[in-house]
């Protein structure tokens, strides 16, 4: 797709900055591909040195398809942290104090230099996509006359929860005490009043004890900073979340709804993209290779989530006790206290432990016929993707809302939040792989595989945004001042 460049007098740079976090990098990184796909402009990816050197490692086949690609290239700052430093869920607010304290200096430098770090011959950055939980670094951007958009790696419900914590609190409904009724339904969100309960709130809401709750009006901060940039990208689409985006763009400049991007690089390139920051162990693959159609659990809980000893072993007995053949992600830092270790005697040919897995080829697979997720928006749009029913067992922030979504809206999954227990693992398991149940499960989320596809292909609503924004990229170059 060519975009015209007859009005545009300076090339085009877009730089592209995630939060330091994988499932940031990994939500944010297809839309780079996509963009320096079109060859209308140039794209750079900007990480922190830490991560980029994880990414380099565990990523080199993505590293070596984009280095065929002249106007698509890496960068990076420093974070401010030691290399041994942990930056686990545990540590996310100290690395992002240290990010923003530390790194504030390497990227205005990056601006002024016209992101030539290294003093190549690539045009001053002219427009900047950047995480929405760093606005400080959008408002340096356009502080420099450089314009700036926000991408929410969340999904639009979640954003939308967010926004509404004012008229919550307004309303009566936030906070509420802790022996309040979790199932009573919310009803100051506007198109969301048919099913988002108080059990379905982001764990903030949950926790706070006042009106004035500082965690609360962080994350109100955080989702209303997108209103001073010059448009909202969002990874989802009208085929997913219609009603809750109609309320969204009143909130925004604009708003670019370009998702599930993962499958927007398929449809566009030919190509899959992916971004680890942890070695996948493909023989997760072969093993499935050997298991029959649709007999398998998969089990994953992100990058980040914990699990404590006893949750884990609650899983592990569930898992164990439905019967099912399961393939489980057990990275190292799982368990938050204690370890993973379970007696594998007689179980070796119906489960498989992995610290880490390519999900996106493990959910394609003829083998797998549900999975277990945390309900991160990542991975629920890479299930809803490949038409793999799930059961969700969220874990924080936006996740609780998107299980309600999975299991209440669109119908292709389980919620289970809440409960951890191995009679309600197995119960949850079976439904989700057996019976009149799962047969609904599968063909509603058949159907939504097959929505998708139509909203990221050519003049589906996800391709047509996408395009939209390009177009607008472009324009807003022309504002970008002249190195």
């Amino acid at each position: 797709m060519e975009v015209a460049k007859e009005n545009v007098r300076q090339e085009a740079h877009l730089l592209i900055f995630p939060a330091p976090v994988q499932g940031h990098i990994s939500a944010m990184l297809p839309l780079a591909d996509a963009l320096s796909f079109t060859g209308s402009l140039r794209v750079s990816f900007l990480n922190t040195d830490h991560n980029h050197r994880l990414l380099s490692f565990f990523s080199p086949s993505q590293y070596s398809r984009f280095s065929l690609r002249p106007n698509l290239r890496f960068l990076s700052i420093p974070d401010g942290l030691s290399d041994d430093k942990p930056r686990s869920a545990y540590q996310l607010s100290e690395v992002f104090h240290s990010f923003r304290t530390h790194s504030m200096d390497s990227f205005r430098t990056l601006l002024l230099s016209g992101g030539n770090k290294d003093s190549d011959d690539w045009p001053p950055v002219t427009c900047i996509i950047v995480d929405g939980l760093m606005s400080y670094f959008m408002d340096e951007a356009q502080a420099l006359g450089i314009p700036a958009l926000v991408f929410r790696t969340i999904s639009v419900s979640s954003l939308w929860v967010y926004l509404q914590i004012p008229q919550m609190i307004e309303a009566g409904e936030l906070p509420f005490p802790a022996d309040a009724d979790l199932d009573e339904h919310i009803k100051s969100v506007p198109a969301m009043e048919g099913f988002l309960r108080r059990r379905d709130l982001p764990n903030m809401c949950r926790k706070a004890a006042k009106a004035d709750d500082k965690e609360l009006q962080l994350f109100t901060n955080f989702a209303a900073s997108g209103m001073r940039s010059k448009g909202l990208i969002v990874n989802s689409s009208y085929s997913l979340e219609a009603p809750i985006l109609s309320q969204i763009d009143s909130f925004f400049p604009t708003t670019y709804a370009v998702g599930p991007l993962h499958a927007l690089v398929e449809s566009i390139t030919s190509s899959s993209v992916s971004a680890t920051l942890l070695a996948e162990d493909c023989s997760a693959l072969n093993w499935l290779d050997a298991q029959p159609y649709r007999s398998v659990v998969y089990v994953s809980f992100g990058s980040l989530a914990r699990l404590t000893q006893e949750e884990f072993l609650e899983f592990w007995h569930g898992l164990v006790n439905s019967g099912h053949r399961f393939l489980w992600v057990v990275r190292p830092d799982l368990v938050a206290e204690g370890t993973a270790l379970v007696e594998m005697a007689g179980l070796e040919e119906r489960v498989r432990l992995v610290a880490w897995a390519p999900q996106q080829e493990v959910l394609r697979h003829r083998a797998v016929g549900c999975f277990i997720t945390h309900s991160g928006w990542n991975s629920t749009l890479e299930s809803a993707a490949a038409g793999v029913p799930m059961v969700c067992w969220p874990w924080a922030w936006d996740q609780l809302v998107n299980s309600r979504l999975v299991g209440e809206v669109w119908k292709v999954g389980l919620d289970m939040k809440d409960v951890c227990k191995r009679e309600m693992v197995e119960s949850m398991v079976r439904a989700a792989m057996e019976g009149e149940k799962a047969e609904e499960l599968r063909r509603r989320a058949t159907e939504m595989a097959v929505e998708i596809g139509r909203s990221v292909g050519e003049g589906g609503d996800a391709r047509l945004n996408f395009e939209r924004l390009l177009r607008d990229i472009l324009s807003l170059s022309l504002c970008a001042p002249i190195a």
